[in-house]
């Protein structure tokens, strides 16, 4: 049992010795930088740390800024418009130069638009193109094109816009969803880069019970009051213990490690975290607070998310049932010459005004059709999805509640068997320094009370993870380190 146990210890620890050496070599980012502070490493400064600089979460927030690029670029389809054109003859008959400029600029809140333009003439033009005569100082017109069916409330444009619009609030959302996730990794590096610690620690403590021993055995079998075999067992236990120790020495340092890729510097580079700044007891594991608090699921990014694209679903709907309206717009302008009268006559001076509307009615209109029964399914598959999402939040919730408090019953049970524990370790000692124990009792009582030490750990470690799984299954901002 003993070889067995010195035999896997070993193969445990020698990967983990080798492990930094070839991770050097294959990592494609700058090593972990050695951290010079000595003061104890607190989760709220890993959370912190990782808020500012994780990598993750800074693509997300490129995310971000990309959607904000594309809702711009939608907007675009409502940016006021100037044009200019100008046109001579330069060889012919007539000599006629029309030169004119307009403006046009969508509405916010119709399919239509309005115009302004301004043409100016001179020269003669030949009678087909009577129309390119104006006065001397040219001619001024004033109009407007309104949408009455089709295009009324929506049309494209304004769709792209709600589309891009919602496009931000999509990945604000897996930003969140992003943060939230880094985060609750974090909380679990840190847990388990102290935890480990602690494991090195009662390691340790119980190595040393066995050194400090053995001076004393070894006095006392040189004066022939006790046997050479006792100082040979002994330092089998020494041997089984130190085994121990390098075991859990790799899994500190591969924690540590571990830690790295949420702890960084202001540089945004892994700080790889010495064994200075371990905690100094079990305090470090209590975890986040965290509580289901009401409407908790109405805080959950995926939800959120999957809400916008409702309404983007929503948005797309209301535009393909717009397209089976028929068109009909109504369209309005005024013009006046000014100026002199012109080459063309007088009859161009008075003030004008025209009316007019345009109809179009597709007959089939099967490719709106199409559109309304496939936005149509996408809404009600969304819906359904949104349903079975609501509900799998609340039973995961509940289902982490539930391990939150077993958790916290183990580790209360696991802390009256450790008091126990070390108290017949204690006792044990001074039978033993006492000549009424044998060796082999003293050193199961030492490493009962070790083991009892580490399952108390190992439960602490358990319910700071299943709290910080409850802070992430809620969107916990505040106890995930997402907001001060």
């Amino acid at each position: 049992m003993i070889r067995s146990l010195l035999l896997a210890s070993a193969l445990i620890a020698a990967p983990a010795l080798l492990l930094p050496a070839d991770a050097q070599r294959i990592r494609p980012n700058p090593a972990p930088v050695a951290q010079p502070s000595t003061a104890p490493l607190t989760l709220d400064e890993v959370l912190r740390s990782s808020a500012r600089a994780a990598p993750q979460i800074v693509e997300a927030l490129a995310k971000v800024r990309a959607a904000e690029g594309r809702a711009i670029t939608a907007a675009g389809a409502f940016d006021t418009v100037f044009e200019a054109e100008g046109r001579s003859r330069a060889l012919g008959y007539y000599d006629g130069t029309v030169a004119s400029a307009g403006v046009t600029r969508p509405l916010n809140d119709n399919g239509g638009y309005l115009y302004g333009d301004y043409r100016v003439s001179r020269g003669d033009f030949p009678v087909y193109e009577d129309k390119n005569y104006t006065n001397r100082l040219g001619e001024v017109k004033v109009g407007a094109l309104y949408a009455l069916l089709r295009d009324r409330l929506i049309d494209e444009r304004r769709t792209k816009r709600t589309l891009a619009a919602g496009d931000i609030d999509i990945a604000q959302f897996e930003r969140e969803a992003v943060a939230i996730g880094v985060q609750r990794r974090a909380i679990d590096a840190y847990q388990n880069w102290v935890a480990a610690g602690l494991r090195l620690r009662a390691y340790r403590d119980l190595l040393e019970l066995s050194e400090s021993r053995r001076g004393g055995l070894a006095r006392q079998v040189e004066l022939g009051a006790r046997p050479d075999i006792l100082l040979t067992e002994n330092d089998q236990n020494l041997v089984r213990r130190r085994a121990l120790v390098v075991r859990a020495e790799g899994d500190f340092q591969a924690a540590a490690n571990a830690l790295s890729l949420y702890y960084r510097d202001m540089a945004g580079q892994p700080v790889l975290v010495g064994a200075e700044r371990l905690p100094g007891n079990g305090e470090a594991l209590a975890g986040v607070a965290a509580v289901a608090r009401a409407n908790f699921e109405q805080k959950r990014p995926d939800l959120q998310m999957l809400l916008a694209r409702i309404d983007q679903g929503s948005a797309r709907l209301a535009l393909a049932q717009n397209d089976l309206k028929p068109r009909l717009d109504l369209r309005g302008e005024m013009a006046k010459d000014i100026g002199p009268v012109g080459l063309g006559g007088p009859n161009r001076t008075p003030l004008e005004a025209a009316v007019g509307f345009r109809f179009s009615l597709p007959l089939q209109n099967r490719a709106a059709k199409g559109r309304v029964v496939e936005a149509r399914a996408e809404m009600d598959a969304l819906e359904a999805r949104s349903r079975f999402l609501r509900d799998q939040i609340t039973v995961e919730v509940e289902g982490i509640s539930i391990g939150v408090g077993a958790a916290e019953q183990l580790a209360t049970i696991a802390e009256q068997e450790r008091q126990l524990a070390e108290r017949l370790a204690a006792a044990e000692r001074r039978r033993f320094e006492l000549g009424s124990s044998d060796f082999f009792l003293v050193n199961q009582r030492e490493e009962t009370a070790n083991d009892a030490r580490v399952r108390v750990i190992d439960a602490q470690a358990r319910i700071a993870a299943a709290r910080a799984e409850l802070a992430a299954a809620t969107a916990d901002r505040v106890a995930l380190g997402l907001e001060p």
